[in-house]
């Protein structure tokens, strides 16, 4: 069984980098095909890419992009599961929440957000972030609200039985089964941000990878266009494998070691 598994896995991975290398091959054929301000070849793209980590200008941009993501994800994620636990716990404001704000939220695009942003708070930081937090606020809702309609009654109820008192049941029940729920809300929140973000900075930003697209767009630079695409993938993969990945094999194992 063990070794049909691991026959298994290398023909996947296999098979994950051939089609990787078959990409890679059909972009430098195209590149020599049509004019590079279309299709830059993959090695000007990589030397663009390699600048963000050498040029302190380039690395500035890269390095506020990150900012604009991160205070926007963790600002969405509070106010998201905030609204809907309010929301779950107090009936009243079911209808406000999931049936008004909810919906008006998810249904107002990305650059409008942006638009009425730079109307009210001119070209800066704060513009980005309220756009992309706008964005991100009703994905945060409506994944927490289904995981608190899909908790365990029955184990809440023995919880009161056995005399807890709600705060311990929400640390010790609630919390456990929700956490599953909140770190797919971080990943879908996270790749989400990063487009959104491009799009708020190309509008409305004064700085960051967004911003850099837009000027490489004026001038053509299209190698600029690819790297700052490519880090956004590069970066995306490794937080969601390098951080959020153990991270929430840590939590479960301390929830179930408790």
């Amino acid at each position: 069984m063990s070794a049909s598994l691991s026959a298994l896995k290398h023909r996947r991975r296999v098979a994950t980098n051939g089609f990787t290398l078959g990409v890679f091959a059909l972009w430098l054929v195209a590149s020599t095909l049509v004019p590079a301000y279309q299709m830059p070849e993959p090695i000007a793209v990589a030397d663009r890419m390699a600048s963000f980590f050498t040029n302190r200008f380039d690395f500035g941009h890269l390095v506020l992009s990150i900012a604009h993501v991160t205070a926007s994800v963790v600002a969405a994620f509070i106010l998201g599961i905030t609204m809907a636990l309010l929301a779950h716990y107090l009936p009243v404001l079911r209808l406000l929440i999931h049936g008004r704000l909810t919906p008006f939220l998810n249904s107002f695009s990305g650059i409008g957000w942006t638009l009425l942003a730079i109307v009210w708070f001119g070209v800066n930081d704060g513009t980005v972030i309220f756009a992309v937090t706008a964005v991100l606020i009703p994905l945060s809702i409506i994944n927490m609200r289904e995981s608190l309609q899909s908790l365990d009654n029955e184990l809440l109820e023995m919880g009161r039985s056995f005399g807890r008192g709600a705060l311990r049941n929400f640390v010790t029940i609630v919390l456990p089964s929700l956490a599953p729920f909140m770190f797919a809300t971080l990943r879908v929140a996270f790749g989400v941000a990063w487009k959104v973000t491009l799009t708020a900075e190309l509008f409305g930003g004064g700085g960051g990878l967004g911003y850099l697209v837009n000027v490489a767009r004026q001038e053509f630079d299209t190698p600029l266009i690819f790297a700052a695409i490519g880090l956004i993938v590069v970066f995306v993969h490794a937080i969601d494998r390098y951080v959020l990945t153990p991270l929430q094999t840590h939590v479960f194992r301390r929830y179930r070691a408790a």
